[in-house]
């Protein structure tokens, strides 16, 4: 199982998890319950209840760099291009806009 946090806006949102059933993404209950909450994308409204998908769900395989940019990324970091949550964790913790990509590491905790 991997597990990463998202941010949005430098405030934990919500949690994305990667398990042997598929991806799982929920909002954190404190955000969903602190002033003014924005969801992370239109195709994952505020909701209590979790998203789930086989597959990563596209707003986040969209925020994964294409391109050269990629090529750069697969080569230092020696990833896997159809590893699309491993790619999501290592190059989404700054990304351009509002959401950032925290990966968690289930062992320190």
């Amino acid at each position: 199982m991997r597990k990463a946090e998202v941010k949005m806006h430098d405030k934990t949102s919500g949690w994305l998890i990667q398990d042997e059933e598929g991806y799982h993404f929920f909002y954190d209950k404190k955000y969903l319950e602190g002033e003014n909450p924005e969801p992370v994308s239109l195709t994952l409204p505020l909701q209590e209840g979790p998203f789930e998908s086989k597959i990563l769900f596209p707003f986040f395989d969209g925020l994964i760099p294409e391109g050269w940019l990629l090529d750069i990324a697969q080569k230092n970091w020696k990833l896997n291009p159809r590893d699309r949550m491993g790619l999501l964790m290592v190059c989404c913790r700054d990304c351009i806009g509002a959401v950032s990509i925290i990966p968690i590491n289930e062992e320190e905790k």
